[in-house]
């Protein structure tokens, strides 16, 4: 039950991401999903240590978590669209 959740929360923190970066258009669902739990792996490494938080791919669920996983959702798309377009939106 666990990866269910996991797999739901990922994809509307991607989501959410996705509409804060404008790059929805060009995403569909199961990129939305990759890019929720990789940028939640990306806040933990980069994020967590500074708000004393967890992500949600350690099975923390608070708020502080949560916001962990959606700015390193965020941070991910800037990379990307820095390394595909040459610049950030």
């Amino acid at each position: 039950m666990n990866f269910i959740i996991w797999i739901v929360v990922g994809g509307i923190i991607g989501w959410l991401a996705s509409l804060v970066m404008k790059t929805d258009a060009e995403q569909g669902m199961i990129l939305n999903i990759v890019v929720g739990i990789i940028g939640a792996l990306l806040g933990g490494w980069l994020l967590a240590p500074l708000f004393g938080t967890g992500t949600i791919n350690q099975n923390d669920f608070s708020l502080g978590s949560l916001l962990v996983s959606f700015l390193g959702a965020i941070i991910l798309l800037a990379i990307v669209n820095l390394v595909r377009r040459g610049r950030t939106r």
